[in-house]
This record gives C-alpha cells, sequence and structure tokens, in this order.
C-alpha cells in the first residue's frame, strides 16, 4: 500500500545489496532466500513496532480497501492500482504511518501488475521481513519497519536488476502526498 510523495532534489542511489549485511540490529538481509531467511525469522521475531495505534485508529484512517491490505494482509487485484505504471520522481510512503518505503528511482516494469522496486529506502531500514506460508506458498512477506503493515512481498526474480531482488508491493490507488 504506496502513496507517492513528489519531491524536486531525487536521493542518491540506494546502496542496498552491495556488500553483506551481518548486523541484526536493523534485522536487515543482503540476500533473501529461504535458507537464510527461516534462520533469520527464527533468531530476530519482529516485535514491538515504533508507531503503536490501535486497530481502531486505523480503521478510521485508512479506507476499507487500505485498511485489508494493510492490516489483514489481502491482496489487491492485479494490474487495479494507478501506481503500477505510474513512474513519477519521488518517494513512496506508507499510508498507514508516512514511513518512506521506496525510491522512485528502484521502481521498475516487471509486468507482475504490483508496483515493483529493486530496493527499499534507506539500505533495508525502512521495512522488514517475515516469513509467510499463506496460499500454499513460502514466501518473504515485506512489512513496514514502524507501523509493521503489510506492503507485499520479495522475490529472487529481478534478473534484469541490479540487486536480483523484485519487491513487489501492493499500490491500491492512493492519493499523493
Amino acid at each position: 500500500m504506496l502513496q507517492i510523495r513528489s519531491k524536486t532534489t531525487l536521493l542518491a542511489q540506494s546502496i542496498l545489496f552491495k556488500r553483506p549485511t551481518t548486523t541484526p540490529l536493523f534485522r536487515q538481509m543482503s540476500k533473501i532466500n529461504k535458507k537464510t531467511y527461516h534462520e533469520y525469522a527464527k533468531n530476530f521475531p519482529i516485535t514491538n513496532p515504533e508507531v503503536k495505534k490501535d486497530e481502531s485508529e486505523y480503521k478510521q484512517q485508512l479506507d476499507e480497501m487500505s485498511y485489508k491490505v494493510l492490516r489483514q494482509a489481502a491482496t489487491e487485484r492485479p494490474f487495479t492500482s494507478e501506481l503500477n505504471k505510474d513512474y513519477t520522481p519521488g518517494v513512496y510512503t506508507c499510508k498507514a504511518c508516512g514511513n518512506d518505503l521506496f525510491d522512485a528511482e528502484t521502481k521498475f516494469d516487471s509486468g507482475c501488475g504490483w508496483p515493483a522496486f529493486n530496493a527499499p529506502k534507506g539500505d533495508e531500514k525502512s521495512v522488514l521481513f517475515r516469513r509467510d506460508v499463506s496460499h500454499g506458498m513460502d514466501r518473504t512477506e515485506v512489512v513496514c519497519a514502524k507501523c509493521h503493515s503489510h506492503l507485499g512481498h520479495v522475490f529472487e526474480d529481478g534478473y534484469d536488476q541490479p540487486t536480483g531482488l523484485r519487491y513487489c508491493i501492493e499500490g491500491q490507488h492512493d492519493p499523493r502526498s
């Protein structure tokens, strides 16, 4: 669930995945794969969000579909987001808390039906990862680092991208801020 905040000056390109990350303090993972993720998730569970709101506050703040996607991990229909083919310069933010998530410079057309990025903003400090075994699949879920809202999933099939990763992120017709 993204919204875009336009900027006149774009940030320097992320240094994500250019060097191995070993510090678990920020729950970073420099190479996402099932083996390392399962070990990582076991040792460093996601707990205690920085933004603490009651679910009723999120229900008041968000429209119905945004609430279902962000707070209940629903999935929007593919190819329905206005942000899917929008490459306006700026920063994509979490609709639930305003956390900066992705820079438009890392967005690419993956053909998957949802906005796709090759790296999160801030050298992975803007997002967290957790194992998702729903719908009969074993995937890596991407959540907002501040409020732990569901954002989408990350896959290792971004072969033509510098990181080799595809962050497939819900886009849900959000207004720009």
